[in-house]
């Protein structure tokens, strides 16, 4: 039963009668879950006496706890294919610990439980087997059926998809309060900002996908440029990309006079994640390819520069353009052998290389972005 509209995002069901607890099935990484942060506020707001606890990963758990936002606790989710997947070093081991994660699961009770992971081809069965009185989610063609389902079309706004099934039980949409970082992580990266420079842009060159990767001497030009107007540059980055951040910041001073060469450097691997929502938080602007950390910044209302290929954009592109600028490539051959790339997702085979499809995009482009949104970012978020 429809019971309005859900702000032109989809149908608002019936509510679920008694729920007291709600779990949320979301794998993947930090970009993954912020993704869901706008339906985990419509959830908390229709159910506002309701636990969420999100089943996610090691790095979902670390956002949770480093921030201000609607989760109550997170469960970390077994090595399961197509869930939380890795080669099985112990097939025999990682049986027992599923087991023993759907029968701590089960003990729970949950009332209503919702799969935000994909078409539900293994997330379905996954979630069904946690035993709750409620299923909401997903749904391919050949996946198993929830309670209620939403169709999986894979060119969709994530956070609107999350939204929809939100909807689905009973979740109108809201608006979302900003992510916050926490005062302590805010008072440990003060020692990083440069008290001489007014503006801090903060660059993370990375990407899980080495297609979604701008060329690391493009953001080390965009870097050296930005600092020669002012500005201190940060490059951040997880322990795996110290080298490319480390890379980045080199690059960069090797285009700067000797005293602008320090504005420009690399804390890549040196932030826990709670500091780096701190410094993004405080960030004039960050620059980033289509990523987690620029996922977070703009969780955190931080304004962002965007670098994607068009078709991350339908996906993971933020809607707004006050705060947020893209620049886009129209790429859609891979560059090294034409098979088509804009067949992605569940339903694709990757073509084995991973060249990457946004060189095209210009650094002056990208620039000007940047510089336009440092005008107007202290205005625009009322700081």
């Amino acid at each position: 039963m429809v019971v309005e509209p859900n702000s032109g995002v989809g149908p608002v069901l019936e509510k679920f009668a008694d729920v007291e607890r709600i779990a949320v099935l979301r794998g993947g990484g930090l970009g993954d879950v912020i993704y869901t942060y706008p339906a985990l506020h419509a959830l908390k707001a229709a159910y506002p006496e309701a636990a969420i606890t999100l089943l996610g990963t090691p790095i979902h758990a670390a956002l949770a706890a480093s921030t201000d936002g609607p989760v109550d606790d997170v469960e970390i989710l077994p090595f399961a294919k197509g869930v939380r997947d890795r080669d099985p070093k112990d097939e025999t081991a990682e049986r027992l610990a599923q087991e023993e994660f759907f029968a701590s699961m089960r003990a729970r009770k949950f009332d209503l439980a919702l799969q935000m992971h994909g078409g539900g081809r293994y997330s379905n069965p996954f979630l069904l087997r946690l035993g709750a009185r409620h299923t909401v989610g997903t749904r391919t063609k050949d996946a198993e059926p929830l309670e209620r389902n939403l169709d999986y079309i894979y060119y969709q706004n994530e956070p609107d998809r999350w939204l929809e099934v939100a909807g689905l039980a009973g979740a109108p949409t809201i608006i979302s309060p900003p992510l916050r970082s926490l005062p302590e992580h805010q008072q440990n990266i003060k020692r990083l900002r440069d008290p001489g420079r007014a503006s801090l842009l903060v660059l993370h060159p990375g990407a899980t996908d080495p297609r979604r990767r701008w060329p690391a001497s493009y953001f080390a030009e965009a870097a050296a440029t930005i600092a020669q107007e002012g500005a201190q540059v940060l490059v951040v980055g997880d322990r795996s990309e110290k080298a490319l951040a480390q890379e980045v910041a080199e690059l960069a001073a090797g285009q700067l006079i000797a005293r602008d060469k320090d504005t420009v450097r690399s804390v890549a691997g040196e932030l826990e994640l709670g500091e780096l929502a701190a410094l993004l938080d405080t960030a004039t602007v960050m620059l980033a390819s289509d990523s987690g950390p620029r996922h977070l910044a703009q969780a955190l209302g931080t304004p962002t520069v965007g670098i994607f290929w068009v078709g991350n954009v339908f996906n993971a592109g933020p809607r707004g353009r006050s705060l947020h600028r893209l620049q886009m490539s129209w790429v859609t051959e891979c560059p090294r052998c034409g098979a088509d790339v804009t067949q992605v997702g569940w339903s694709a085979r990757h073509c084995g290389h991973d060249d990457t499809l946004i060189r095209g995009i210009a650094v002056a482009d990208v620039v000007q972005d940047v510089r336009d949104l440092m005008a107007t970012s202290l205005l625009l978020r009322g700081k």
